[in-house]
């Protein structure tokens, strides 16, 4: 068994070179493609290349919110977690998590609904640019999606990456045929660490 020799400076590098080549002649525009090749790397799975989706301009339109100072609010503290905070905070902004709040959770039995959908009015309040980033929920993106119908909520972006089997693929198609700015892996896979992914692949984006 032989192991190839990399700096650990250069790891990084280097698995992305390995992705760029196992994708062949197949590329992308940035910086959609920048995106993509994180969300491969994250997860080392090569399906996002045929899933991940984004509505029109939506890649630009979340970075260019992030450098105005956009907040990102997301649905669980494993996304927020594995958001790097000090690079946001160098343009102006700030992740939001209000799952473990105790009054979002009285608020929840209350109205015997989910802490997700909470956390997702909470948001709408913020104001000013706002990306949701939800990696586990698909109560978070109907309640989201809601609230955009309403006027409530003007999102700059939606990342809508909830994984798994119950209205995960219900969930997503709705955030689409909202019109809203969003980048979705179609499907069933997803999860916090890729809702993440999306944000730092914009966050990091030197374009």
């Amino acid at each position: 068994m032989t192991f190839e020799i990399v700096r650990p400076e250069d790891i990084e590098r280097r698995s992305m070179e390995i992705i760029t080549s196992e994708l062949g002649d197949r590329t992308w525009p940035e910086p959609e493609f920048s995106i993509l090749k994180r969300c491969i790397h994250t997860s080392a799975d090569f399906d996002y290349a045929e899933n991940l989706w984004f509505s029109d301009g939506a890649a630009r339109t979340g970075i260019d919110a992030i450098r105005r100072g956009a907040c990102i609010v997301t649905d669980t503290k494993m996304a927020a977690a594995g958001i790097n905070k000090t690079r946001l905070k160098s343009y102006g902004g700030s992740v939001h998590c209000f799952m473990s709040d105790p009054d979002v959770a009285e608020e929840a039995k209350r109205r015997g609904c989910t802490r997700a959908t909470i956390c997702m009015e909470r948001g709408a309040e913020i104001g000013g640019d706002v990306v949701f980033a939800i990696g586990n929920a698909p109560t978070a993106i109907v309640r989201l999606c809601e609230l955009i119908k309403e006027g409530k909520a003007d999102p700059a972006l939606v990342v809508g990456a909830p994984v798994g089997f119950v209205n995960v693929v219900e969930a997503k198609e709705l955030l689409v045929g909202t019109g809203a700015p969003c980048i979705v892996p179609r499907g069933r896979k997803g999860g916090s660490n890729i809702a993440a992914t999306i944000c730092n692949a914009m966050i990091y984006y030197r374009g």
